[in-house]
């Protein structure tokens, strides 16, 4: 059996989802300006309880799998969001990841310091050769965000997604091990 992934930096923990953490997850999952780039179009405490308890045997570094952690602030125990990692089962060499904040809790650098933990993750613990994120290309905030943390963008994908209803673009962000420069 693997431990649970855990890892921390000077704020943050990302720890696994745990059974209490359902309603933490409804309080900005939920929220209209949460869901509007995302898959989802509502996240009650039905969905998220589902959500919480699909994770409780995910292995990490699974090919194929999603692993969804816990962005809790480590000074309070508080959940402020979470980040997904992709295992892509296509190409094992390569992964995934993304990231949901609580709107409380953006441009506040928490985004930052959590995905260059996963970066750190996938690159220094895992030996991957390249992570890739993709979001929405309206939006902006994400997009600065990988930018941010060094991911270049190499795609822009016109109206090649049908989502809620309409056609819509998307940025593909990536970096490669070579790039990766971990902070402190």
């Amino acid at each position: 059996m693997t431990a649970p992934l855990s890892l921390r930096t000077r704020r943050l923990v990302l720890r696994p989802l745990l059974p209490g953490d359902a309603p933490a997850l409804v309080a900005y999952r939920d929220l209209p300006e949460v869901a509007r780039y995302q898959s989802w179009t509502s996240f009650d405490l039905d969905t998220a309880t589902r959500f919480v308890a699909r994770q409780a045997d995910v292995i990490p570094d699974t090919p194929g799998s999603w692993l969804q952690l816990a962005v809790v602030l480590a000074a309070t125990d508080e959940i402020v969001g979470d980040v997904g990692l992709h295992f892509r089962a296509d190409d094992p060499q390569q992964m995934e990841l993304g990231i949901t904040l609580a709107p409380a809790h953006q441009g506040v650098g928490l985004g930052r310091e959590a995905i260059e933990a996963l970066l750190g993750y996938a690159f220094g613990t895992l030996g991957k050769h390249r992570v890739i994120a993709i979001t929405d290309a309206d939006n902006d905030a994400a997009a600065r965000l990988f930018e941010r943390v060094g991911l270049r963008r190499e795609a822009h994908y016109v109206d090649a997604v049908f989502f809620k209803g309409a056609w819509g673009s998307e940025y593909l962000f990536a970096m490669l091990r070579r790039e990766w420069r971990p902070h402190p």
